[in-house]
């Protein structure tokens, strides 16, 4: 017997390269996966990368700045889920950590896209830096007042299959659930250990180590491949020839020490091979530094799933239940009068 599967109408906002959405796509759990309906940005570079590798799936233009409460324009695909990562770049590390830049407001517009729209599920994603925001303080109030229960959880990818130590922070809401009911399907998702680019490549990337350019060289630069690559950023440079080694280094500054290409720096953020990149090498180099890296999408994907499928589970056992009770049971004394004869 075929098994049927049920499938979760899901519409990504901020899209950017796709890799929260290829995640999503990508995980599945007993009888239950997200099918990836619409897909929204107004970067062209992303809108053509989306088009290349989501060929089933509707890609909509649009700048979320003009943005004006008309919720028809994600209603039209009755999405069981909004999933999203608004730009991050004034909460950042790299960035100026100013929320008031402008770039924080589309955190803002997530939110009230979401709650216009209201559907059974949201996945909002950021850097962990959001914590410490106002904004964040005022999206999770309006997503509890409009009747959301949240998970919220900062995750290290390398404990999902990434091979990157990169935090990202999380708030899944389940319309009229329970606050943090996703914590311990995350929490038993964990690895022990992070996971290496050895882990992930085996010796494939040809080289022990490698050059990672940093934000200031007060930073190391130069790692190994029996280590987690740190985030990958959205600038990769060669490394320059006046380079003096950190005390942090893995290793001397030689001709042996290379960056990593832009392909490898997408396989890092574990894109599949095979995946389509649009743009001017800069551009590609940004899209990839700024996307949700693949396996850890999947992994947040797949806890939904089975929180789903559990609840399934459960409240088809409940009935069961109720059901053999009615068969069982015995007729009250009132059935008993009414059965007798005149």
């Amino acid at each position: 017997m075929t098994e049927t599967t049920t499938l979760l109408r899901t519409i990504d906002l901020y899209a950017g390269a796709g890799g929260l959405a290829y995640g999503f796509q990508s995980a599945k759990c007993n009888g239950f996966k997200f099918e990836i309906v619409a897909m929204f940005d107004n970067w062209k570079p992303a809108i053509e990368t989306l088009k290349k590798n989501f060929a089933n799936t509707e890609i909509v233009n649009m700048d979320f700045d003009t943005y004006d409460g008309d919720k028809s324009v994600f209603t039209r695909f009755a999405p069981d889920i909004i999933i999203g990562g608004p730009p991050c770049q004034d909460f950042s590390h790299a960035g100026k950590r100013n929320e008031d830049l402008g770039r924080g407001k589309l955190t803002i517009t997530f939110a009230d896209i979401v709650i216009d729209v209201r559907p059974k599920w949201f996945v909002m994603e950021n850097v962990d830096r959001i914590l410490r925001t106002q904004k964040y303080k005022l999206v999770k109030t309006a997503f509890e007042r409009a009747g959301y229960g949240i998970t919220e959880k900062v995750l290290d990818a390398s404990l999902c299959g990434v091979p990157q130590k990169r935090k990202r922070y999380f708030m899944i809401g389940e319309l009229w659930g329970p606050n943090g009911v996703l914590l311990p399907y995350l929490e038993k998702s964990l690895a022990i250990k992070p996971m290496t680019l050895r882990d992930y490549f085996g010796d494939s990337l040809g080289v022990e180590y490698y050059y990672r350019h940093p934000r200031n060289y007060g930073r190391r630069a130069i790692y190994s491949i029996d280590e987690p690559s740190p985030t990958v950023r959205g600038v990769n440079r060669p490394i320059p020839s006046t380079y003096k080694k950190h005390p942090g280094d893995a290793a001397e500054p030689d001709e042996k020490v290379r960056p990593l290409t832009t392909l490898e720096r997408s396989y890092i953020q574990t894109f599949p091979r095979g995946y389509f990149f649009e743009g001017s090498k800069t551009e590609k180099e940004q899209m990839i530094g700024n996307a949700v890296p693949v396996k850890l999408a999947e992994c947040v994907g797949k806890c939904i799933l089975n929180y789903i499928a559990d609840s399934a589970k459960t409240k088809q056992k409940r009935l069961g239940i109720c059901l053999e009770e009615k068969l069982t049971e015995k007729p009250n004394s009132s059935n008993l009068s009414s059965m007798d004869g005149p």
